[in-house]
């Protein structure tokens, strides 16, 4: 066992799956539903990087504390839109590169300690070596700012849909050591983990203590759905987590797959109930 609270008392509130919704409705559903920690995924109109003012930052901070919640994790969108930390083209590397470095001032601001990062991706018709490289220099760019700032930086394997760089436990492990940052460690997601053929356990194995965060959710194995409406075992996740001794937060990442972002509060409740189960 781990030692630490129980897995439900540290799961997260986030705005995934709330992109259509006002960012008060968010914050009252996840106060409403007992959570005490937010990921705050930056996207627009709640938390758009580009547009948010320290002002702003602050405002959604205060308007967490007002309802007896802090947000821990800061998470840029960084997938589904241009922003590419290993592009080929250079303009779109520095501007990439200079928006989480926004990201992390920012992150300061809500008083975040962690920023989510992901690898980026290359071209499909160049070496992966090129693309590692640049992905490597940017990382190794953004976290050095993020330590100055005192902030801990988590990197995600992405499904290969998403990237062609850091998909499994073993490439999150290399780029690790490769990047060298004593506070960049790694986001388990347990769906790019089923897709990769990895299990908690081979996390663990590889990277040990430096899973310091987790995207809990079900999948088909792809896809962010609510727990039960997928395939993965929550029971022997759970389970896994605890038996290496996980001691971090975790989040149910929910997008938009089977409806959640018309009314995301029910796939919440059912998720937090079937963890709470465990």
């Amino acid at each position: 066992m781990s030692g630490a609270a129980p897995l439900i008392d540290r799961v997260t509130g986030s705005n995934f799956s709330y992109q259509h919704l006002p960012l008060q409705r968010f914050l009252d559903d996840a106060a409403a539903l007992g959570r005490t920690h937010l990921e705050l995924w930056g996207v627009a109109p709640h938390a758009h990087v580009p547009w948010l003012s320290d002002d702003d930052a602050r405002g959604i901070r205060d308007a967490a504390a007002a309802r007896g919640m802090r947000v821990a994790c800061f998470t840029p969108e960084q997938v589904a839109y241009p922003v590419n930390i290993a592009s080929a083209d250079a303009r779109m590397r520095a501007e990439s590169i200079g928006m989480f470095l926004r990201a992390a001032e920012i992150a300061v601001e809500l008083d975040a300690g962690m920023l989510f990062l992901t690898s980026g991706r290359g071209r499909e018709d160049e070496p992966r070596s090129d693309a590692w490289t640049r992905a490597v220099d940017a990382l190794g760019e953004i976290c050095e700012r993020a330590a100055e700032l005192g902030l801990e930086c988590v990197l995600e394997p992405l499904q290969r849909v998403e990237s062609n760089l850091v998909n499994t436990a073993e490439d999150a492990a290399r780029m690790l050591s490769d990047v060298a940052a004593s506070h960049l460690s790694v986001a388990l997601d347990t769906v790019a983990a089923a897709v990769a053929d990895d299990t908690v356990d081979d996390y663990f194995a590889l990277l040990g203590d430096r899973v310091r965060h987790v995207h809990l959710i079900d999948g088909a194995p792809a896809g962010h759905l609510a727990w039960g409406d997928g395939e993965l075992p929550l029971d022997a996740i759970v389970a896994a987590l605890d038996r290496n001794g996980y001691a971090g937060l975790a989040t149910v990442e929910l997008f938009g797959d089977g409806g959640y972002a018309f009314d995301p509060r029910p796939a919440l409740e059912r998720s937090l109930a079937a963890i709470a189960g465990v």
